[in-house]
Parts: structure tokens; C-alpha cells; sequence
């Protein structure tokens, strides 16, 4: 039982050292690249939904009309 503990001290002391290093390894954005990239996925998300939108319209209406043309 005390042997399992050990190693999962040793396992978990491991893991962490070796995602210091990595994190070391990364390359982090300025604030010029992090503002820049916000700004493209909220134009982005802003576009999907507008264009969502419309698609959405105009297969309701195709339905709503298919539906009361069958309907009669």
C-alpha cells in the first residue's frame, strides 16, 4: 500500500514537472494579437448568426408553404 502511494507521488511530482516544461515551450500572444483575433471571432460569430438567420427564414416559409399546399 505504501509502495502505490510512493509511486503516485512520484507519478504526480513527475506530470508537474513536466508540464512546467512544456508551458515554458509556449509561445504567448501580445495584447495587439489577442485584441485583434476577439475582434475577428466577434465579427465572425455576429456573421454566422446573420446568415443563419436568413437561412432559417427562408426554409421556414418553404416549409410553411409546401405544408399549406398540401394542406388544402
Amino acid at each position: 500500500m505504501a509502495e502505490e502511494k510512493q509511486n503516485w507521488i512520484q507519478s504526480t511530482k513527475d506530470y508537474v514537472e513536466s508540464l512546467k516544461a512544456e508551458m515554458r515551450k509556449v509561445s504567448w500572444p501580445n495584447r495587439k494579437q489577442v485584441e485583434s483575433t476577439t475582434a475577428v471571432v466577434i465579427v465572425s460569430v455576429f456573421a454566422f448568426a446573420g446568415y443563419f438567420e436568413v437561412v432559417d427564414t427562408v426554409l421556414s416559409a418553404g416549409i410553411k408553404g409546401i405544408l399549406n399546399y398540401f394542406s388544402r
